[in-house]
């Protein structure tokens, strides 16, 4: 089972995130699917923390090129936005595995 699709999504994000997925990975059960969203919500929480960590440099006046928590704070609404479409599909994709059973 292969998760290549992931790759592309999770490195359009800017995050640096990219986890290592054995093409050669067969009936894994959604393992290597698992690891990637674990990775990607360590790496959410890590930017929503550099963002806000910039932002307060930001308003306190400490921070010498805004620029910087403005392209923190994208990359952590976009990882964001990331995270959360994944997780409506994968609802989306139970309820419907759901209405088949019926």
């Amino acid at each position: 089972m292969s998760v290549s699709g992931i790759e592309g999504v999770l490195a359009s994000t800017g995050t640096g995130y990219l986890p290592k997925i054995d093409s050669g990975v067969e009936g894994s059960g959604g393992g290597v699917f698992g690891v990637s969203l674990t990775g990607a919500l360590s790496e959410l929480q890590s930017l929503q923390s550099t963002s806000g960590e910039l932002s307060l440099k930001a308003v306190t006046g400490n921070l010498d090129d805004i620029h910087q928590a403005t392209i923190a704070s994208t990359r952590a609404a976009v990882t964001l936005e990331l995270v959360s479409t994944l997780r409506n599909r994968g609802v989306e994709a139970f309820n419907e595995i759901m209405r088949m059973q019926g």
